[in-house]
């Protein structure tokens, strides 16, 4: 017995010595870096870039889809968040428009087809010493301006969705696009090349071109 506690403290004492000097001291670490000046060896400190997200791109959608623009909020592209307000915004409002105006005229031909003669396109500027015995809008008139009406109220319809989807993509590629951006110390450099062929060991010589970031 009192020989196994005297090897195990023997090897308690090894491994105590080993990990002192494997591991330096504050005071050593400073002794190499002042040689290293010294010698005019310059050590560049590196940055480590921020890991990827992969769910970044499909938070950026989901929050546009949400709400337009917010993906672009999310993205910290706040400049685009107006535009997207915009643009959606108009095709909201262009559909809006052409819907009241279909509405009524269609309501007014609907009326002139049953007899009526009290819409508000029969006579939109109203004389009290002329009562009027022809329409400003005829029938056909109203059937023509209710077709366009529809079609135009459609077409802003098919491009408000088509610019919310746009909003979503954008979202979502711009976050994609977000995590592969170089660093801001981006530079480029000549260097001279100096080398041998590979079989005549022949001198090779010219201009390399390096980026470095």
């Amino acid at each position: 017995m009192p020989k196994l506690l005297l090897v195990l403290g023997f090897f308690c004492a090894l491994t105590s010595l080993w990990a002192q000097e494997e591991s330096p001291t504050e005071r050593e670490i400073d002794s190499i870096q002042n040689n290293i000046s010294q010698q005019g060896i310059t050590v560049e400190e590196v940055t480590k870039k921020p890991a990827n997200n992969p769910l970044a791109p499909s938070k950026a959608a989901f929050y546009s889809a949400v709400v337009p623009g917010l993906g672009q909020a999310y993205n910290k592209r706040y400049w685009k968040i107006p535009i997207v307000w915009g643009a959606i915004g108009t095709g909201v409002y262009a559909y809006m428009y052409n819907d009241d105006l279909y509405d009524r005229t269609r309501t007014a031909f609907k009326r002139r087809l049953a007899g009526f003669t009290d819409d508000e396109f029969y006579d939109v500027n109203p004389d009290d010493d002329f009562v009027p015995t022809t329409p400003d809008f005829s029938t056909e008139a109203l059937q023509d301006a209710q077709e366009r009406y529809q079609r135009d109220r459609d077409l802003a319809l098919l491009i408000t969705i088509a610019l919310y989807a746009l909003n979503i993509i954008d979202a979502n590629v711009d976050a994609h696009l977000k995590q592969y951006n170089v660093s801001e110390d981006l530079s480029l450099h000549f260097e001279p090349y100096l080398g041998t062929h590979p079989i005549n060991t022949d001198a090779s010589y010219g201009l390399g071109l390096a980026i470095r970031f």
